[in-house]
């Protein structure tokens, strides 16, 4: 396991910006002194202050026109106490002393009230002091410097080309930004301030033939990004070329046979192999899902902990990694909610199953150390759970590239981009679409099928994993919708991939499966 990001790395992530001195200013220290003092004198062995603020923006322009616009924010405290080994919570949507000793307060009556229900009291793993660090991610132009109609003139200046296609009936444009801050303190004595922001650009072209044979969609494969404004221009991936080839693609997909259901070799971009690996890799590892706390929402998991160290994940290919420091990753803080220091790990090596996400509480529970740095929480309102870091599955040094792994593959479908998917309670049985699948004859590509799925079961299908592509083949996507926990908390969650070969894999007619 690598060691813990330490303050001089931390300071070096800041790149010379500073958190917003609207944020920065607020009475962070005194509400964190008031409210640990007071959970402190009415018994609390623990006790962490979260002073967070949340600006959400989403923008959508439908055939060029604005058709909605949404800017807003929320800003609030929650404090967290451990009284007796039971846990508290409070939160409230205002800031300052006063407000932060009676959250405390409330906490601690929580907890008290809680007690006769509680079987085995809380410890949590231990964890060094982390004292006045300040974390700024990785971006260059802050989007909410940006006018919203400035916002709107860039999707506007998208859209506009497309809808000029003869092959394009509807262009549908959204772009969701977000600027999170979060100040964290606890009775230990650590306090972190940090700041990132995230931005997700969506285009989609929508194709109605004349003769009623039914609509066809196709998107921009472009991720999500812990990135600036300037994401949206150019840095970090090509969004012209992106936009460019929509028209073609989604006049060869009208007009696509439909594809013929079997068994075959699948040659996997990344653009659509990150949502597989989060169902059902990134969920199925969270170890509040193994460890059957997580079951409302979604399921628990079929990776017990009993399997941890034997179990086979996968081909030997194999080799999984989460990671809460990567640039630009989704899931990316120098600090987690309960004040630790992120870090890389391995989740799966050689195909087995070697380690789990965690929070503090989980790491004591199972005798794992120190956590990974996996508890987080969308908003002040909400208490921290343990939550999906960016899990990536790693290239091979020397692996091919996507045109190799194509080259090799007789009679097969490459897959593209994602779109829907389905996956069982256990994150055990799954089927998976993409936005374009391709049919593969000979080693060559010979265009576009069309309502094509495929299935699998977890183990099944990574022991199916042939070939790993290399670095240059490597790409992050992400979602931002990631969902968890009850009340529900959203997230938003980077993922790595290689191109990457599977044999023997199960497709789907969907059309004929829907007729059953």
């Amino acid at each position: 396991m690598n060691g813990p990001v330490t303050q001089a790395q931390a300071e070096a992530q800041d790149r010379g910006r500073r958190v917003d001195a609207d944020f920065g200013d607020l009475p962070l220290a005194a509400s964190a002194d008031a409210a640990l003092d007071r959970a402190r004198s009415l018994g609390a062995s623990h006790a962490d202050l979260r002073v967070q603020r949340m600006r959400h923006a989403d923008l959508s322009v439908r055939d060029g026109a604005l058709s909605s616009a949404v800017d807003d924010s929320d800003l609030g405290l929650g404090v967290r106490v451990l009284v007796d080994g039971v846990w508290g919570f409070a939160g409230i949507g205002e800031v300052g002393p006063d407000a932060a000793a009676a959250a405390a307060q409330e906490a601690v009556e929580l907890a008290r009230v809680c007690a006769p229900l509680v079987t085995a009291g809380v410890e949590l793993a231990d964890e060094p002091v982390h004292a006045g660090v300040e974390w700024v991610g990785p971006y260059r132009l802050d989007p909410f410097s940006v006018e919203q109609s400035d916002r709107a003139a860039l999707l506007q200046s998208w859209s506009a080309p497309l809808l000029a296609s003869r092959a394009v009936t509807h262009v549908d444009a959204r772009l969701r930004l977000v600027k999170e801050q979060k100040f964290y303190a606890d009775l230990a004595g650590t306090t972190t301030l940090q700041q990132r922001v995230l931005v997700e650009p969506i285009l989609t072209v929508v194709a109605v033939p004349d003769d009623g044979s039914g609509s066809q969609t196709m998107r921009t494969l472009g991720p999500p990004s812990a990135s600036g404004w300037e994401y949206l221009l150019g840095e970090g991936w090509d969004w012209a070329a992106d936009l460019a080839e929509l028209p073609d693609l989604v006049a060869e997909r009208v007009a696509a046979p439909s594809v013929e259901p079997g068994r075959y070799d699948l040659v996997i971009a990344p653009s659509n192999l990150w949502l597989t690996i989060h169902e059902s890799v990134g969920h199925a590892t969270e170890l509040d899902r193994a460890l059957g706390y997580e079951a409302a929402y979604a399921g628990t998991s079929f990776a017990t902990v009993d399997r941890l160290g034997t179990f086979r994940y996968g081909s030997e290919l194999m080799n999984v990694r989460g990671d809460r420091t990567a640039e630009h990753g989704c899931a990316t803080l120098a600090y987690d909610d309960e004040g630790v220091a992120t870090t890389a790990w391995d989740i799966i090596s050689r195909g087995i199953l070697v380690g789990y996400q965690l929070d503090r509480r989980m790491a004591r529970e199972q005798g794992l150390g120190r956590s990974n740095g996996c508890a987080y929480a969308d908003c002040a309102a909400r208490v921290p759970v343990q939550r999906m870091a960016n899990v990536s599955l790693q290239p091979l040094p020397a692996g091919p590239s996507l045109e190799d792994l194509v080259a090799g593959v007789e009679r097969g479908l490459l897959v593209v981009g994602d779109k829907s998917w389905s996956i069982d309670m256990q994150r055990y049985n799954f089927q998976f679409t993409a936005q374009r699948f391709y049919r593969i004859v000979g080693g060559r590509l010979a265009g576009q099928v069309k309502d094509a799925a495929y299935q699998g079961s977890t183990p099944s299908f990574w022991a199916s994993l042939a070939a790993v592509g290399g670095p240059r083949s490597y790409e992050v996507h992400a979602a931002s919708n990631c969902g968890k926990a009850q009340p529900g908390q959203g997230a938003w969650v980077s993922h790595g991939a290689p191109a990457t070969l599977f044999t023997g894999v199960n497709v789907l007619n969907t059309l004929q499966e829907g007729s059953r």
